[in-house]
């Protein structure tokens, strides 16, 4: 399971400024995304991608256009839309005979939200 902070940017900025004047060391999930709030999670967890994510698990396309005939979406905007999910680190994009295949890389997403601070994680299976 890997986890992934959700920080705001001032908080990453100043972590990151921390870690530059040598005040304390890189945090060992340094490499791994994070995002700034639950909110842009949720934003990007819509119930239509949610169902694109089920439709790469499921159906596994072999390119970004049979994705398209499969979901109906546009393929300009399908490639948007898997961007962010590769970057969120929910799918992978691969390059198959010059195709661009993505592949599902999630099983389960957990949050843990602490209540009382920002320091709420993101659990991804």
């Amino acid at each position: 399971m890997t986890r992934y902070r959700i920080m705001s940017h001032d908080a990453l900025k100043e972590e990151m400024k921390a870690v530059a004047r040598g005040e304390r060391k890189a945090p060992a999930d340094a490499a791994h995304p994070n995002f700034n709030s639950i909110e842009a999670m949720t934003r990007l967890l819509t119930s239509e991608n949610r169902h694109l994510l089920a439709v790469i698990r499921d159906e596994k396309p072999r390119s970004i256009a049979e994705l398209a005939d499969l979901t109906g979406r546009a393929a300009p905007n399908l490639t948007r839309t898997l961007t962010k999910l590769e970057a969120a680190g929910l799918i992978k994009m691969t390059t198959v005979n010059r195709r661009k295949v993505p592949t599902a890389l999630v099983k389960t997403l957990r949050v843990k939200i602490d209540p009382y601070s920002d320091r709420d994680v993101l659990e991804i299976a």
